[in-house]
């Protein structure tokens, strides 16, 4: 049985502030695509790779990923859809008969390591449906109500400053409980497709963020395992200057591993 990674590259990436999408964004003249692509392959347990990207790049995606020579592995590039589901929804509809395991992966996240994807590989595969990879929350959240506060008064003497807005909170979790979730997310090919079957009315409208949500929705269980800082999403500006460190560590350090974040130590409570 076999492995396919769908990787997302068709967002826009508006809030990078750049006029082309985001995963075709360089760092040291490699698309951010293409370095996902890589750590993928290099994992040694991904057999093939579906991009979705923007209507009307394909050719250009392929350009870039499958024909890059550190891309060992079969690549296929599909035209995504209006969101993120519907862009895994149309790359799990090119998955063969002989893949048992999907593993859906962000192109905003270039530098998740290939033992990050084998963590998440061998976890399925050892019985656990759904996976996900997860960093310990180092901030207190707060949740806050939907409700709209009226704006206070401006304190006298402020000017400008005008209102201040205020949102009610009403409760605060438990930090040592929650995970901030990463990709990539691994799953027994059956139970996603199913998923995905259940949500579908609703990939438009009320699209899931992530496919462990849709997951949840079915009422199956989702384990996470430890990820890692080099996993991190770039959104912003600031996230690229830091994914740009990361592959200069990468060069520094040619292995293909990367410190794992969470487990034991994220519930010893260890950093107070």
């Amino acid at each position: 049985m076999t492995t396919i990674a769908i990787l997302t590259a068709a967002g826009s990436g508006t809030r990078l502030g750049r006029d082309i999408p985001k995963a075709l964004v360089e760092i040291d003249g490699v698309p951010l695509v293409t370095h996902a692509a890589r750590r993928l392959a290099a994992s040694g347990v991904v057999d093939s790779i579906v991009v979705t990207c923007p209507p009307g790049l394909a050719s250009v995606v392929a350009d870039v990923v499958a024909r890059d020579a550190l891309v060992g592995v079969p690549v296929r590039v599909v035209d995504g859809g209006a969101t993120r589901q519907a862009s895994v929804a149309a790359g799990l509809a090119l998955a063969g008969p002989d893949d048992d395991v999907v593993l859906v992966h962000d192109a905003a996240r270039p530098f998740a390591s290939a033992a990050l994807v084998r963590r998440v590989v061998s976890a399925v595969r050892d019985g656990h449906r759904a996976v996900v990879p997860g960093v310990p929350v180092v901030d207190t959240i707060k949740t806050v109500t939907d409700a709209d506060l009226p704006p206070a008064p401006a304190p006298s003497g402020t000017g400008a400053m005008g209102a201040v807005v205020a949102e009610p909170v009403i409760s605060t979790p438990q930090r040592a409980q929650l995970r901030a979730v990463q990709t990539p997310q691994g799953f027994d090919r059956a139970l996603l497709e199913r998923a995905h079957d259940a949500a579908a009315h609703r990939a438009v409208d009320a699209p899931a963020t992530d496919d462990a949500g849709l997951v949840e929705a079915l009422g199956e269980r989702v384990v996470v395992v430890a990820g890692e800082d080099a996993a991190l999403k770039v959104t912003t500006e600031r996230d690229l200057v830091l994914a740009t460190l990361y592959a200069r560590q990468a060069e520094k350090d040619p292995g293909d591993g990367a410190r794992p974040v969470g487990g034991a130590h994220a519930r010893s409570g260890a950093d107070r």
